[in-house]
């Protein structure tokens, strides 16, 4: 079975940490997601279609458990607080 570019996301962006205290909540994961698709050629989709495809992977939107790794990780936070750079 092929596998999503939402399940690659989640495989290169992001880690499950069950006992973390502070998991990605809908908005920083909504961007950590638009720049894991730019960095890797995608067209981002609405968010609509995100958050669906997040509760099919198993995601439970309210308490996350997810932790941000890898490249898109930096290019999000860099984005996201351009005074540190």
């Amino acid at each position: 079975m092929a596998t999503s570019h939402f399940e690659q996301f989640l495989d290169q962006a992001t880690s499950f940490d069950p006992e973390t205290d502070c998991p990605l909540g809908r908005d920083c994961l909504y961007g950590l997601y638009t720049s894991w698709c730019l960095l890797n050629g995608h067209v981002p989709q609405p968010d609509m279609s995100f958050w669906a495809a997040m509760r099919r992977c198993g995601i439970d939107l309210g308490n996350t458990r997810l932790q941000m790794k890898g490249p898109a990780a930096a290019d999000y936070i860099l984005s996201s607080y351009p005074a540190l750079v």
